[in-house]
């Protein structure tokens, strides 16, 4: 049996992962959309918190946020910040 951090580990990973389609594999962006990599878990979740709300407008963004529940937001916040380079 693995334990809640494996689980949560885990989740946030495969939630990541639809990410990476617009941002880009190891969190670095080919073009224009933001690179998601050295950013804080604080701050990608009152991001993607401020997508889902309306706050900031975006094509796609306040969409695949509104998909998201608080603890899936966080979830990907500390994937994210995880794998930010040093």
């Amino acid at each position: 049996m693995t334990g809640m951090a494996d689980e949560n580990i885990t989740r946030g990973t495969m939630l990541a992962l639809s990410c990476t389609g617009c941002h880009g594999t190891n969190e670095q962006s080919p073009g224009a959309i933001p690179t998601i990599t050295g950013k804080s878990a604080d701050y990608l979740t009152m991001i993607l918190k401020d997508f889902r709300a309306g706050n900031i407008f975006s094509t796609v963004m306040e969409r695949q946020a509104k998909g998201y529940t608080d603890e899936e937001i966080q979830f990907i916040a500390e994937y994210f910040a995880s794998t930010a380079t040093k």
